[in-house]
This record gives C-alpha cells, structure tokens and sequence, in this order.
C-alpha cells in the first residue's frame, strides 16, 4: 500500500514538472494559440480599424456570433482573449471583401451551428420559434373559455334567483 502511494505521488510530481499538468489559464491560453495555429484565428489583427463602415459592419456580425468562452456573450461583448481574435477574424474576412454571411457561415463551418447566437429558423430550432407563440395562444384560449364559464354561470345564476 506504502509503495503504491509513492508510486502516485512519484507519477503527479513527474507529470507536474514535464509541464503534462497544466493550469487552467495555462490550458486556456494554450487553447488560443492552437487555434491561431490551425488556422481558426488567424494572426491578431489590428484592434480598430480607421474605416467606420467596416467597424460597424464588425461590430453588427460580431454580436451575432457566440464566444466559446463566456458562453451567455456575444464576442462583440466577451472581453475574452479569444473573442478578440475571432473579432479580428471577422474584421479581416469583411475587409476583405465577404459578406457578413459569408462571415457567419465560415464561424459555423468551424464552430457548428451552436456558434450563432440566433440560430436559422429551420428545421428542430422552429420549435424554439414557435413553441412561445403557442403557448401564449393556448393561455389566451383557456383565459377565455375560464372567463366565459364564470360569466355563464353568474348569468345563469342571475336567472334562476327570484326576484
């Protein structure tokens, strides 16, 4: 049993100095850097550009896209490391001449559907759509049949007492 427990300690310590154990901020950073270099996010681009048109366009698809860090934010809000840099992406895809469609459709190629932040009205995500819709209709329906039931019956009640 002694032994056995050296043997793990001896494993986690060798495993922590040979860098296999990383910290988490570590493995996120790492993380950032393995995309640039699989060419999800490119090169870091500049911050801000001096064309206005194109920052809006940037800042109008970037709030559509969801960053994979922050998951609740778009990366036009997520103050994450790599939301910037798919921000730089989006920049320079759109300055070189894409369509913001385009844009989006390069993300969802990389990234799945899931990186969108509205999903396409197609298919199973119409149920999200629809669901609310006919939920309110059938709470207005049984809102009615309710009060045409109370208002029936204080009539009928009306009716029937002597007066």
């Amino acid at each position: 049993m002694r032994a056995r427990l050296w043997f793990v300690a001896a494993a986690w310590g060798g495993a922590l100095f040979s860098g296999a154990v990383r910290p988490i901020a570590a493995q996120q950073t790492t993380a950032g850097a393995a995309l640039a270099d699989s060419g999800i996010v490119g090169e870091r681009s500049a911050p801000v550009s001096n064309d206005p048109v194109l920052e809006e366009k940037t800042r109008q698809v970037a709030s559509e896209l969801r960053c994979p860090v922050c998951q609740g934010n778009s990366i036009q809000d997520s103050p994450s490391e790599l939301a910037q840099e798919m921000k730089g992406v989006v920049r320079d895809q759109l300055a070189s001449g894409k369509s913001p469609d385009e844009v989006k459709a390069y993300f969802v190629a990389k990234y799945g559907e899931w990186i969108l932040l509205e999903p396409k009205a197609s298919g199973f995500n119409l149920v999200a759509y629809l669901l609310p819709v006919v939920m309110v209709a059938a709470g207005g329906l049984v809102i009615w049949r309710a009060v045409t039931k109370w208002t029936n019956a204080a009539k009928s009640g009306d009716e029937s007492s002597p007066e």
